[in-house]
């Protein structure tokens, strides 16, 4: 099982997740991105980071007016362990591999 869930000791996983902007949300248009259902989400990196994580600090860049779906992402809650124990597995599953060198 994994450790205690706290945002300081995270790799920051919440930040991979689909944020689904809102009409209410006071998000910049530049950061968001459209689905091709027509949702609003919050825009992803080529690595699949949300765009407003400070990479370096590992912090969200827009804190202060994030979407109202990040407000009501509770650390250590049900959602953010069950996201943390499927990261864990699927290391689990990475390492478990067999790795064949191939010359």
């Amino acid at each position: 099982m994994t450790a205690r869930a706290h945002c300081s000791r995270c790799d920051a996983l919440c930040c991979r997740l689909t944020v689904v902007i809102f009409p209410e949300d006071n998000v910049p248009a530049h950061l968001t991105d459209t689905t091709d259902q027509g949702v609003t989400v919050m825009a992803r990196d080529a690595d699949g980071w949300c765009v407003a994580l400070n990479g370096a600090r590992m912090n969200c860049g827009i804190y202060e007016t994030r979407p109202s779906i990040c407000r009501k992402f509770a650390m250590a809650g049900p959602y953010c362990l069950d996201v943390r124990a499927e990261a864990d597995k699927a290391a689990r599953a990475l390492q478990a591999l067999p790795i064949r060198v191939v010359a």
